[in-house]
């Protein structure tokens, strides 16, 4: 991130590039009920119910509650009204991401760019402002149900302020919660979005590869294919998209031939065969605190089984000792109980764990990720990943 970029935080700096991404704005679910769903996160991930937006404000139509933790913002929305577009989206999708938003220099210019990419509109670009600031927005679409809209953040309301706590938009207000001061004295230690990971149909996966491309202007970071991804029974493959600058990546599964159901078919079929997000990966420093903290939360993560740490340190230790670094140094004892997985590239380390579905749809859920140098996303763990997966949905009676 750049210097101009770190100040400005908002529209109309002189000479940037419209798709200059600077930071994941905010990440959108459609929900039944924000307000319930606002309390799990809270009390199982640690995220902060922040602010709100709902009759009470004046918004006739919908509510919106603000998660923060970190630089993680998470906007839970529920209609309010039969005819507002996420009433039909719950009905057949359930709860799940419906916008991961971008903040930008320029929202307007940013969506003119998009669309002479050959974007496709979801929302034309609109300024909400009042004495503090204005917020300026405009969306296109993605694959399936998803969209990403633009924001670029004038006064008060620039990214700045917004990271400080500040007002995310007209129409908020602070939202008084006792899990807010509970969270504060017991932290998670999640920091911000590392990636987000999408599923979509099978052979549909290089044409959003190419959308991405094409219309922001994205780059490929990293592909595996189902000799990388593979089990006995399942496999997909995945490219990693990532903006300009690095600052934002996207994989894009999609199923591939096996003698069972993969778990991005799974997903597809729980989704309405609509491509959708599978799951956000967020970051943090300290991956045994972080999942310690939200076992303790009641977060039910995957299960590996014993043999996996039978294996890991020689292949981890002997893969950083090649390239010239340190061996693992959080405690393998407790990288086993708190059940783990560790990987090793060229550049480092990485530690990570996926949580189970996060609803009764075996769609939706996070990874936790610290990285230890290693920018890659954990492929000598695809195995033994999968393997789990598979497990859980047998037991789903969706293998």
């Amino acid at each position: 991130m750049t210097t101009a970029q770190t100040k400005t935080g908002g529209a109309g700096a002189v000479g940037t590039d419209p798709l200059s991404l600077i930071d994941v704005d905010h990440v959108r679910f459609y929900v039944a009920n924000a307000k319930q769903a606002a309390y799990f996160y809270a009390h199982t991930f640690g995220f902060n119910i922040s602010q709100v937006a709902d009759l009470t404000t004046g918004s006739r139509d919908e509510a919106d509650y603000l998660l923060t933790q970190g630089n993680i913002r998470l906007m839970l929305t529920t209609p309010l009204t039969t005819d507002h577009p996420a009433a039909e989206e719950i009905k057949l999708y359930g709860d799940g991401v419906k916008d991961v938003a971008f903040t930008v220099f320029d929202a307007e210019a940013a969506y003119k760019r998009a669309m002479s990419n050959g974007a496709v509109s979801a929302a034309e670009p609109r300024t909400m402002k009042d004495d503090i600031g204005s917020v300026t927005v405009a969306s296109i679409k993605t694959y399936g149900r998803v969209i990403h809209t633009f924001v670029s953040r004038t006064g008060g309301y620039d990214l700045i302020n917004v990271k400080k706590g500040g007002a995310l938009m007209p129409g908020f207000k602070p939202f008084d919660c006792p899990l807010n001061a509970y969270n504060a004295k017991h932290p998670c230690g999640l920091k911000y979005v590392d990636h987000l990971v999408g599923n979509v149909e099978e052979g549909k996966m290089n044409y959003w590869v190419k959308w991405y491309e094409d219309v922001l202007e994205f780059k490929m970071f990293k592909h595996f294919d189902d000799a990388d991804i593979s089990t006995e029974h399942s496999a997909l493959m995945s490219k990693v998209m990532a903006s300009g600058n690095n600052l934002i990546k996207m994989p894009i599964n999609e199923p591939a031939d096996g003698k069972k159901k993969s778990q991005i078919l799974e997903y597809l079929e729980w989704h309405n065969m609509t491509p959708g997000v599978q799951h956000l990966a967020l970051r943090t420093d300290d991956e045994l605190h972080s999942v310690a903290a939200l076992r303790n939360r009641g977060v039910d993560f995957l299960s590996l089984p014993d043999t996996y740490y039978q294996l890991v340190w020689d292949r981890v230790n002997k893969m950083l000792t090649e390239h010239g670094h340190t061996a693992v140094k959080e405690d393998h004892d407790r990288v086993k109980e708190l059940g783990i997985l560790v990987d090793a590239d060229d550049e480092g380390y990485l530690l990570q764990l996926f949580t189970k579905p996060l609803q009764d749809r075996p769609t939706l859920f996070f990874e936790i990720i610290c990285r230890r140098g290693s920018q890659s996303f954990g492929k000598g763990n695809f195995k033994a990943l999968f393997e789990a997966l598979e497990l859980e949905q047998e037991r789903r009676g969706n293998l």
